[in-house]
């Protein structure tokens, strides 16, 4: 006969029943978060915690009070938890206590301060899809960031959630049928939704109703329908699916792919931009972001890595940026100055996020009221570059009343728990002051009670104690039992001791609990009180929060420039590039590196349209390439470059084929995809881009290898479409001769120092081809076999002859008009 299932997991069955798929339900039952049946197991697998057995049910349980943790457990490994709280009072409850699901929390949308990268936004993705067109909503529920953008191929969003990575991305239904959405997506965490949420109509109605408007013409988003549909699902999505508190996300941004300059997802990976190439390997301290991250709040180290994958391309921002940075590194007080009130900013962003969503604690609020009142000084020291910060420092609204109310109800050292008290500073409420001198004066009489029940029954051992089953009551030994007057009323028997009560401990305990109990509730009412203030001002916080974040980015490189020896770059709309004494920003900071040897580069659409750089392995020619791709990017960004001098001219896009490895997820070898970048460099650059390529055609033959590499720049010198400033590093050194027969190719080298069969990299950049690759140098430092080195010099040899046309013109510069004749005479390789 099958058991009665009890009231209790009736509810529990009827909660689970209605959550999404992927989902473990936490079910709050007294002081643990319990989980049941199938979730009990995977919970208990995930977690590595005991799995238990209760009336043959399999279950498991966390501690509520440290839930974050194991709640971050979950996420990581892909899954959706729903939060089940006791929303009544169980003392109070009338058989089964009322619970219900009050969030459900996804890997895009997680609030807890200890589960997030401070120097990342979590984003949560939104995406639809009209033809070749793409819709993309981005919403980061920690901070309040919500934009959207369309795109106009399949590649340019790939590229935007390399950029961005964010957490998780709802989709419409009809996207299962959709075969480019997984290879899109790639590691994103995919979400089904109804087809309906992502309906222009419906998202046009929700987003309408989030913001309290009659039109979104206010926010310059309506020419983006694809964007919008996207942006209404992902608010129904977390608003109504997962049930969350959306106050705080108070505008929505269109972001015009026009106004960046474009870096794909091939180049911000190439280029190390954020992520490191090898993680294992390398660590974090590889990458652009982590040179120049030297900002003091979490706000700045977030918007810069926003700045590093999206540069500006308009001229006017650039300079703008350029001047702040130069206003600091030319009054250096100043900068001190400001970087030591940045020192003291908290993380308004998120922490007004946790407010505005009805969460957050004592030291939430603590923390706005010390951020608020370091605005005023933040102000008045911009002010006095009125140029170069003045809609920086327009953008700062003082909040003087609202911090003095902070200051003044909030202890400097509150409490984590809102419903425990400890909150409240003394002087604050009358009120509260009464209830707590109550308490206090009740403590003080129960010293006075123990002392006087000692002193009239002669129990020197008697104490006074507490808990929460009985209350206030009497403690005596065993051995002192005979001695207890006749009124005391026993309670409980214990191993080494008795306790009682008598009626004035338990009239007294009324008094004192009561007050105890109304100053607590006291507290948590002023708390809540004091918040909805503050929420009251959340835009304007919100706002200073970015101008906070944006000063923090310019002093930052005001910083780096100062201590590394940056410059600032001449900024233009021409298509010079000139660098002279150019430095790689990573390579000179590695702490193990060798003295870095700075190098020139001269680029243009004219006489120096296209650099053929030659020279050995290990020589410094990747280096070299990607410093020039580097400089520019930090140009456009608004920080000051690792040069002597740079001149800069504005660029659409940089462009990066440097190395290259199986693609085995999408069935491509290594020369796939190196034709792969290839040919997308070739169809969309134009003569307003920066191109680096590294060894174009070494992943196949070597004919084959050195044929495309040829045509490849010969495409690239010719096609007025695209005639892009290219710098190309090459083993090829026939490619050398391209210089002969092509205009605006230009030969360089990476200068090597030859004693006997030893070489000695020097790590300059000369102009002229390199006389020989050395690689059979290199492979002697690599320590090959004496033996092995001599024969690959013989067939060397061998190979080299042959290599002009008789009359002297070099081979590859001529076009094949006419197959050869079947008995010329073939060069034996050995």
């Amino acid at each position: 006969m099958a058991k009665k299932s009890t009231p209790m997991m009736d509810q529990y069955r009827r909660i689970r029943r209605e959550l999404p798929e992927n989902t473990i339900l936490f079910f709050r039952l007294g002081d643990f978060y319990e989980m049941f049946m199938d979730d009990a197991k995977e919970a208990a697998r995930i977690l590595d915690i005991t799995l238990t057995k209760r009336h043959d049910i399999p279950m498991c349980g966390v501690p509520f009070h440290s839930a974050d943790g194991y709640l971050a457990g979950l996420i990581d490994a892909g899954k959706k938890v729903a939060i089940c709280e006791q929303v009544e009072d169980p003392a109070a409850a009338k058989g089964i206590v009322k619970r219900e699901v009050t969030r459900i929390i996804t890997p895009g949308t997680i609030l807890d301060e200890g589960s997030l990268d401070r120097s990342q936004n979590n984003y949560l993705a939104g995406m639809v899809r009209d033809g070749n067109h793409f819709g993309l909503a981005m919403l980061d529920l920690s901070t309040g960031a919500f934009w959207i953008e369309e795109s106009a191929s399949a590649d340019a969003l790939r590229g935007n959630l390399a950029r961005y990575a964010p957490q998780e991305c709802i989709v419409p239904e009809l996207s299962l049928e959709d075969d480019l959405i997984d290879p899109i997506l790639g590691n994103v965490l995919k979400t089904i939704c109804e087809d309906w949420t992502f309906d222009a109509d419906n998202a046009e109605d929700v987003l309408l109703r989030h913001f309290k408007v009659h039109s979104l013409k206010g926010f310059g988003c309506e020419n983006a329908p694809l964007g919008l549909r996207a942006a209404g699902a992902v608010l129904y999505y977390v608003n109504t699916e997962l049930r969350r508190n959306l106050a705080h996300v108070r505008r929505i941004q269109l972001k015009n792919p026009d106004d960046y300059l474009l870096l794909d997802e091939t180049t911000a990976m190439n280029l190390e931009l954020v992520a490191p190439l090898n993680p294992a390997r390398q660590g974090p301290k590889s990458t652009l972001l982590s040179v120049l991250d030297s900002t003091r709040t979490a706000m700045g180290a977030r918007m810069l890595r926003e700045w590093i994958v999206r540069p500006l391309r308009e001229l006017s921002a650039i300079n703008a940026r350029h001047d702040a940075v130069e206003a600091f590194t030319t009054n250096r007080m100043l900068l001190n100055d400001v970087r030591e009130i940045l020192g003291s900013m908290r993380d308004m962003e998120r922490i007004m996020s946790r407010l505005g969503s009805g969460g957050g604690n004592a030291r939430d609020l603590r923390a706005v009221g010390e951020s608020l009142d370091q605005l005023p000084a933040l102000k008045e020291l911009l002010c006095r570059n009125a140029v170069a910060f003045q809609t920086l420092e327009k953008s700062i609204t003082e909040l003087p009343t609202l911090g003095k109310m902070i200051d003044e109800a909030i202890d400097d050292e509150p409490a984590v728990s809102t419903k425990d008290g400890g909150m409240i500073r003394s002087g604050y409420s009358a009120d509260l002051d009464d209830l707590r001198a109550a308490g206090s004066k009740g403590k003080q009489w129960l010293a006075e009670f123990q002392a006087a029940e000692q002193e009239r029954t002669g129990i020197k051992s008697l104490k006074i104690r507490y808990n929460k089953v009985f209350g206030y009551f009497i403690e005596v030994t065993k051995s002192n039992l005979s001695m207890v007057p006749e009124e005391y009323v026993r309670k409980q028997t214990m191993t080494n001791a008795e306790r009682f009560i008598t009626p004035e401990l338990k009239e007294y305990e009324n008094k004192i609990l009561g007050a105890q109990e109304r100053a607590v509730a006291l507290e948590l009412e002023l708390f809540m009180q004091i918040r909805e203030e503050i929420v009251k001002e959340i835009d304007t916080i919100q706002r200073n929060a970015r101008a906070v974040a944006e000063a923090d980015i310019l002093a930052a490189f005001a910083e780096n420039a100062l201590t590394r020896r940056y410059v600032r770059p001449q900024m233009s709309d021409n298509d010079d590039l000139k660098i002279v004494d150019g430095r790689h920003p990573v390579v000179e900071q590695m702490p193990d590196a060798e003295r870095f040897v700075p190098n020139d580069t001269t680029l243009n659409c004219a006489d120096h349209q296209l650099v053929i750089i030659t020279g050995p392995n290990m020589a410094g020619k990747s280096t070299y390439i990607r410093q020039v791709a580097l400089i520019t990017i930090m140009a456009h960004i608004g920080s000051f470059v690792p040069a002597g001098e740079a001149k800069v001219g504005l660029v659409d896009r940089v462009f990066t084929r440097v190395g290259a490895s199986d693609d085995l997820a999408r069935g491509r070898s290594t020369f796939m995809v190196e034709m792969q970048e290839t040919a997308n460099i070739l169809n969309n650059a134009t003569p307003k881009s920066l191109i680096v390529l590294d060894e174009i055609g070494r992943g196949t033959s070597t004919f084959d290898g050195i044929s495309i590499a040829w045509s490849v720049a010969e495409h690239l010198c010719t096609n007025p479409s695209v005639r892009a400033k290219t710098l190309f590093a090459t083993h090829y050194h026939e490619m050398t001769d391209l210089s002969l027969t092509m205009p605006g190719v230009q030969n360089a080298n990476v200068l090597v120092k030859e004693r006997g069969d030893q070489i000695t990299f020097l790590r300059k950049i000369v102009p002229g081809a390199a006389d020989k690759s050395y690689g059979i140098h290199v492979a002697r430092l690599a320590g090959l076999p004496e033996t092995v080195l001599n024969r690959a010099n013989e067939i060397l040899k061998n190979l080299e002859e042959g290599e002009f046309e008789r009359e002297g013109s070099p081979k590859l510069a001529q076009h094949r008009t006419k197959r050869k004749k079947d008995n010329d005479s073939q060069m034996d390789l050995f």
